[in-house]
């Protein structure tokens, strides 16, 4: 039965639920914010350490292998499709049989991703060359260094995808902070010990420093898995090796997955095929050397509002809907959803309008300096300029995606995964080749795709559930559309005065960051609540309630 014909038999009202989600989010932005700046630090110090250099490309590409694979199986299908069905376990049964199911998922990943990273150790050289077909022939040590470097990261997969169950299972026991700050101890644990190992160790040893720091790679997912482990225990969830395929539970997330893959695929696919393209680039500065790095660096640094904003919002939606889905409550799931749309839509543009304006000095005053040039800030800049334009669709398909799991459907999005497939292969040969545009327009080309992905997925849910209040979405949209642009012209302008005032470019940074951010935001927070955007409204009170009962004086002078 469809959840749009199913009775509603909610307890309390979806706006009520919509608060704790906005709250929850909030909780899990703040951990991610935390956890995204610690990756722009990481990455900073790649930066410097490396630059856009041969062996930082060896490096990208020997970490995008089982990054792939991690999103494509561990954060990907199986978050999608085990959140739903344990908040389910959790709601219709009880801790015990939550628990067992959690187990038999955990054995399940340990036996086949396992497997799976043994296999992609054996065949590096293969998956190697599929991506680095520019370099097999042009750059072999480029090449072989890859493979190397793939090998010694391969274990990284399993551990975060044990980590990524555990931080479902938290999520669904309504604990979000300290999964969030999860990917912190990632970063932190990963340069920290590749630092050590490469560079103090490693002279010692005969370990190059680009190994050193693929092995920190590995450090970091065990840390990142061993964060959680103390939350777990105290809430009852022990791991013991569980064997019983046959499991009615498990089933369903294997069900699940099996498209659920599928769908994820696409995004894989397409940063698989940008990866490609990407080798195969001669850049007139740089020759092949720049274009695969540029591109990691500025997807990286999207990476922050992405997490922060879409991320934590998804993070935070998925068991409020998979409990609506789970009761029936028609009412409940499109309202929370379609709340948590227009949040994102508030929070994701006009930080892609930042992007765009700042995106120069943010950039270069992160990673600007030693083996990082000013030509590498400079094409690092256009490329983040067009994922920008993505920022919202990626946003909010990791909230519409998971949605249709909730409803029991992974055929959905992998249809529409599937076909943004071809779209992203002939928008990539079209800006990146024959508009020459290089790396950037392979940028471009994935944000296009990230955006027509979302509209697709988005009516597609419309029909499904008997709509999404798309009026209403589309008012969000407007309203906080009109004061970005306003936004904009205001960060233009100070940028421009900061420039003109200041000789050195550094202290012109400085100000664009440290004055220009917080200008802009008073901005959009003063015209959206001149617009009387209720996303604005509904978050500020569920961020400041928790504030306002523990100091009841200034609740009180503010008449809440």
């Amino acid at each position: 039965m469809s959840l749009a014909t199913q009775k509603t038999v909610s307890s309390y009202s979806p706006q009520s639920q919509s608060e704790d989600v906005f709250r929850s989010a909030g909780v899990a932005s703040a951990a991610v914010f935390t956890s995204r700046v610690s990756g722009l630090v990481r990455e900073g110090a790649m930066a410097r350490l490396f630059g856009a250099s041969s062996a930082y490309d060896a490096f990208l590409i020997g970490f995008r292998i089982p990054n792939l694979a991690r999103d494509l199986f561990a954060e990907g299908a199986l978050s999608a499709a085990f959140v739903p069905v344990f908040v389910e376990y959790l709601q219709n049964k009880d801790r015990k049989e939550a628990a067992h199911l959690a187990n038999l998922v955990a054995t399940a990943m340990i036996l086949g991703i396992g497997g799976l990273c043994a296999l992609g150790v054996v065949f590096s050289p293969w998956l190697v060359r599929i991506l680095t077909s520019g370099w097999f022939h042009a750059a072999p040590e480029k090449y072989a260094q890859a493979v190397q470097l793939t090998q010694i990261m391969f274990p990284f997969l399993l551990l975060v995808a044990l980590a990524a169950q555990a931080m479902g299972i938290l999520n669904a026991l309504n604990q979000f902070a300290v999964p969030a700050f999860s990917s912190t101890m990632f970063n932190v644990g990963s340069v920290v010990s590749g630092v050590i190992l490469g560079f103090w160790l490693g002279p010692r040893i005969g370990l190059s420093p680009i190994n050193g720091m693929a092995i920190g790679v590995v450090f970091g997912g065990a840390l990142q898995l061993a964060w959680q482990l103390p939350s777990l225990w105290r809430d009852g969830i022990r791991f013991r090796f569980a064997f019983d395929f046959q499991h009615e539970g498990l089933r369903r997330i294997m069900a699940l997955m099996v498209p659920g893959i599928v769908g994820n695929a696409s995004i894989q696919i397409n940063v698989v095929v940008t990866t490609i393209l990407a080798t195969t680039i001669h850049d007139p500065v740089r020759g092949l050397d720049g274009p695969v790095a540029w591109l990691g660096y500025a997807f990286r640094f999207m990476q922050l509002p992405l997490g922060l904003f879409g991320v934590a919002i998804a993070t935070a939606t998925l068991p409020a809907i998979g409990r609506s889905a789970a009761s029936g409550d028609t009412f409940e799931f499109r309202e929370t959803l379609a709340r948590s749309l227009g949040l994102t839509f508030l929070l994701t543009v006009p930080s892609s309008v930042g992007l765009i304006l700042l995106g120069r000095s943010m950039i270069g005053l992160i990673y600007e300096g030693a083996n990082f040039k000013a030509y590498d800030t400079s094409q690092t800049t256009l490329a983040l300029s067009c994922y920008a334009l993505g920022l919202a669709g990626y946003s909010a398909i990791k909230i519409l995606g998971p949605a249709f799991y909730a409803l029991g459907d992974a055929r959905t999005p992998m249809y529409t995964s599937l076909a943004s497939i071809a779209v992203n292969v002939g928008l990539c040969w079209l800006f990146a080749f024959h508009w020459g545009m290089g790396q950037t327009g392979l940028a471009l080309a994935t944000a296009f795709v990230a955006n027509l992905a979302f509209l697709a997925l988005y009516l597609l849910m419309h029909g499904r559930i008997g709509g999404v209040y798309g009026r209403r979405l589309r008012g969000v949209v407007w309203k906080v559309s009109v004061a970005s642009v306003v936004m904009g012209v205001t960060i233009w302008a100070l940028s421009r005065g900061f420039h003109a005032v200041f000789a050195r470019v550094g202290v012109a940074r400085l100000c664009d960051i440290g004055i220009g951010v917080p200008a802009g935001a008073a901005v959009i927070y003063t015209l959206c609540r001149l617009l009387r955007v209720e996303e604005l409204t509904m978050a500020t009170r569920a961020l400041g309630e928790p504030i306002l009962r523990r100091f009841p004086a200034l609740a009180a002078k503010l008449g809440v």
